[in-house]
């Protein structure tokens, strides 16, 4: 009896451990898209008078970069479809972009810092996403 109570409370630790690990890693990852990507909007509404297209190009490619290395490790442990939702968008932002449509690129930037703080909220771990 003490031996599998033993083992459960290990089992348990370890999942909690766990969790906290994945947890902080999603936190990290997805402040550090948000916050790229208010950088970006910042850039685009500045640019709507002096438009610096170079700057806007560098800055979505940095954050797409930035997403497909958090991707891989994020696809471990969070549902794909929450991830494919983020990369449609920053794709769709990145297309605007490109165009230099930065009218139509907000909404998706918007979209995407969204969905990002979704992903963060339902990863965290509270008495909401217990039950």
């Amino acid at each position: 009896m003490l031996k599998e109570l033993i083992i459960s409370i290990i089992i348990i630790v370890l999942i909690f451990i766990g969790n906290g690990v994945t947890e902080s890693y999603t936190k990290q990852s997805v402040e550090e898209a948000t916050n790229k990507l208010t950088e970006l909007k910042e850039e685009i509404i500045k640019e709507e008078n002096e438009i610096e297209q170079e700057k806007a190009k560098k800055m979505i490619n940095e954050v797409h970069e930035k997403w497909d290395e958090k991707y891989k490790k994020l696809a471990y442990y969070i549902e794909h479809d929450e991830l494919e939702k983020v990369e449609t968008e920053l794709t769709g932002l990145r297309s605007y972009i490109e165009k230099e449509e930065y009218s139509e690129a907000l909404p998706e930037l918007d979209k995407s810092v969204f969905i990002l703080e979704h992903i963060k909220d339902k990863t965290a771990f509270n008495l909401m996403n217990i039950f």
